[in-house]
C-alpha cells in the first residue's frame, strides 16, 4: 500500500471518529431539548382534552391542524387508537430519541358522539434532529473531501520529487553517476536535489579516482613483476650461472691446488652476493624481521638500513613499554613507515627525519617529520599515499598529512590499541 493511501485511510478514520463524536453530542443535546418541548406539548394535550369534553366545538380540525407537537386524530366508533409509524428512518430515530420518554395519549368521547385521539407528536422534533444530522454529515463529508484533495495535491508534489529521486537513485545504482536532479520547487526539494547532486558528484569523483588507482596499481604490479624478473635473471641468475661454471671448473683443476683455492674463493664470493640478493628480495616482498624481532627493534633496523642506504639523518624515538600487537597490525605499521620513508626520498628533498612512536593510554601514535621543501597544497594522492591511508583504516586509526612550503612534511597516525 502506498503512502498516499495510508494517509487517506488515517484521515478518513479521523474524520469518522470526529463525525461520530459530533453526532453523539448532537443527539445528547437533542434529547434534553426535545424532552422540554414535549413536556410543554403534553400540557397542551391535557388542556385540549379538558376543553373538548366541556365544549366539543373547540376541537375544530382547522384549529388543531396547525398545532406544533400535538396531533388530533378522529376515530370511528369502535376503532383502535392511531399508532405512529413503526418503520423507516423517522421511526428508528423516534425510538432512539424517545425510548425513555413515553407521553400518555388522551382518547376523548365528545358529547356530539364523535371520538378523538389527542397525543403528543414528536415528528417535528425528529425532522429537526434528522436535518441537523444530515447537515453534520454533509459538512463532514465536504471537509473530508477537501482534506483528501488537499492531501493529494500536497503529497502529489512531494511524491513527484520522491519519484524523481527514486529514478535518479536507480540510475546511480546502475552505474550512471552523471545523473543530476534539477534544484527547483520547495525549499526542501531544492535541498534534497542539492545534497543528491553532491553525493552523485562525490561518487563520480571516487569512481574516477578508483579507476585511476586501479590503473596505477596494475602498472605498479607490472613494474614489480618486471623488477623481480630482472633481479632474478640479471643478478641472481648470473651468480648461479657463475657458481655452476666454477663448480664445473673444479673438476678440471682438481690437481692444481692454487687454481682450486682461487675457484673456491670465487665460489664463496658469489654465494655471499647470492645470499645478500635473496635477503634483499625477501625483505622487499615481506618483512621477515617482524617474525623474529619485537616491533621497536624491527623499526630501528629499518631506520638504520634506510639511513645507511640514503645518507639522510634519521632519528627514531620509541616509548619504553610498547603494547603487544597482532602480526597484521605490526605489518601495517612497518609498511606504513617504510612507505613514508620512500616518499621522503622521492619527494621531500630532506636532510633530516624525525620519527616518534608513542604509547599513550589506549592509543598509539606515530609521527614522521622531515625538513624538506614541503608544498602549499597536497599533491594528487598516488599509490603510496592511498596505501598508507588504507593501512591506517585497517588499523582503525586516522592518518593526517600536513605540509607547508619550506617547513617539510609531517605524517601523523593516531590508532586505538587492540582490546
Amino acid at each position: 500500500m502506498s503512502a498516499l493511501w495510508r494517509i487517506n485511510l488515517w484521515v478518513c478514520g479521523f474524520f469518522s471518529l470526529v463525525t461520530l463524536a459530533c453526532a453523539g453530542l448532537l443527539l445528547h443535546q437533542a434529547l434534553a431539548d426535545v424532552e422540554r418541548e414535549l413536556q410543554s406539548a403534553q400540557a397542551v394535550v391535557e388542556y385540549l382534552a379538558e376543553s373538548a369534553e366541556r365544549d366539543p366545538a373547540s376541537l375544530q380540525p382547522r384549529l388543531t391542524s396547525s398545532l406544533r407537537h400535538v396531533r388530533v386524530h378522529w376515530l370511528e366508533r369502535g376503532a383502535a387508537p392511531h399508532q405512529g409509524p413503526e418503520h423507516g428512518l423517522d421511526a428508528w430515530l423516534g425510538r432512539l430519541l424517545f425510548a425513555q420518554a413515553r407521553h400518555p395519549e388522551r382518547v376523548v368521547d365528545l358529547q356530539d358522539g364523535r371520538r378523538a385521539q389527542i397525543a403528543v407528536d414528536p415528528r417535528d422534533e425528529i425532522e429537526e434532529v434528522w436535518d441537523s444530522l444530515q447537515q453534520l454529515l454533509v459538512l463532514c463529508g465536504l471537509a473530508l473531501g477537501l482534506s483528501l484533495l488537499t492531501i493529494r495535491w500536497a503529497v502529489g508534489r512531494g511524491m513527484g520529487v520522491l519519484d524523481q529521486l527514486l529514478l535518479a537513485l536507480r540510475q546511480v545504482s546502475a552505474g550512471q553517476l552523471r545523473v543530476r536532479l534539477v534544484a527547483e520547487g520547495s525549499a526542501e526539494a531544492r535541498q534534497l536535489a542539492t545534497h543528491f547532486n553532491q553525493m552523485a558528484q562525490a561518487l563520480e569523483q571516487a569512481c574516477a579516482e578508483n579507476t585511476e588507482l586501479t590503473r596505477t596499481l596494475l602498472a605498479v604490479q607490472e613494474q614489480e613483476r618486471t623488477h623481480l624478473a630482472q633481479t632474478l635473471h640479471d643478478d641472481l641468475g648470473q651468480y648461479l650461472a657463475g657458481i655452476r661454471a666454477q663448480a664445473c671448473l673444479l673438476r678440471w683443476v682438481a690437481d692444481q691446488p692454487q687454481a682450486v683455492e682461487r675457484t673456491v674463493r670465487e665460489l664463496e664470493h658469489n654465494c655471499e652476493h647470492l645470499q645478500q640478493g635473496f635477503r634483499a628480495l625477501v625483505q622487499d616482498l615481506y618483512p621477515v624481521v617482524l617474525q623474529h624481532l619485537p616491533l621497536e627493534q624491527a623499526l630501528a633496523l629499518l631506520v638504520e638500513q634506510w639511513q645507511a642506504r640514503q645518507g639522510i639523518e634519521c632519528q627514531l624515538r620509541v616509548s619504553q613499554q610498547m603494547p603487544a600487537l597482532s602480526a597484521a597490525s605490526k605489518t601495517h605499521l612497518y609498511r606504513l613507515l617504510q612507505e613514508a620513508l620512500t616518499n621522503i626520498v622521492r619527494h621531500a628533498d630532506a636532510s633530516r627525519v624525525r620519527i616518534r612512536l608513542q604509547h599513550q593510554g589506549a592509543r598509539l601514535r606515530l609521527l614522521v617529520r622531515d625538513n624538506g621543501r614541503g608544498a602549499m597544497q597536497p599533491q594528487q594522492p598516488g599509490v603510496g599515499l592511498y596505501s598508507m591511508f588504507e593501512r591506517a583504516r585497517s588499523l582503525g586509526g586516522e592518518l593526517r598529512i600536513i605540509s607547508h612550503p619550506g617547513a617539510g612534511w609531517a605524517l601523523a597516525l593516531n590508532m586505538p590499541l587492540e582490546v
